[in-house]
């Protein structure tokens, strides 16, 4: 019976090792754009990553034909809402202060933009997972990628008096 045990263990063990070799990379730059921070210096993705690969390993005998990648994927993006809503209070209001290429939009518009643009993931599954009307998806998207295309600027330069004089 030991034996048995321990040779399913073992290959629960390699499985989740081979997934994790396939996967892990992708995974972290999503969870690198979720966290907006640069690709270099990413210790909250890197720890939403941990903490989804870890539920997916507890989870992985129960898998039964379900995509882990999917499983792993969706655990990161309620991990990434839920910790933004209790940490900054909402979705949509305070932000840190990442330096990433998502860095303007909000926790709640960065997930749906990456899990609609870089993902792939269909609108109604997203909103399915977000529990948010489709048609909210579909806005949030709209107004994250135009954000994104056209990023706000910054306040206009001050006018000095070196600068008066030369003209």
């Amino acid at each position: 019976m030991r034996e048995r045990q321990a040779s399913q263990g073992a290959r629960r063990a390699r499985e989740f090792e081979a997934f994790v070799a396939g996967a892990a990379g992708r995974l972290l730059h999503t969870a690198t754009l979720l966290t907006a921070e640069a690709p270099d210096d990413n210790p909250r993705a890197r720890r939403l990553l941990t903490l989804a690969l870890a539920h997916t390993y507890a989870c992985w005998d129960r898998l039964r034909g379900e995509d882990p990648y999917d499983r792993t994927r969706r655990y990161l993006a309620t991990r990434f809402a839920h910790g933004a809503w209790h940490q900054y209070g909402a979705l949509g209001r305070a932000r840190p202060h990442p330096t990433g290429a998502l860095a303007h939009l909000t926790p709640q518009e960065r997930l749906v933009l990456v899990l609609r643009l870089y993902e792939g993931v269909a609108e109604e599954q997203t909103a399915a997972l977000l529990g948010l009307p489709t048609e909210r998806v579909r806005a949030l998207c709209d107004r994250a990628t135009a954000t994104v295309l056209h990023p706000p600027r910054g306040p206009a330069p001050a006018v000095t008096e070196a600068k008066v004089a030369a003209s």
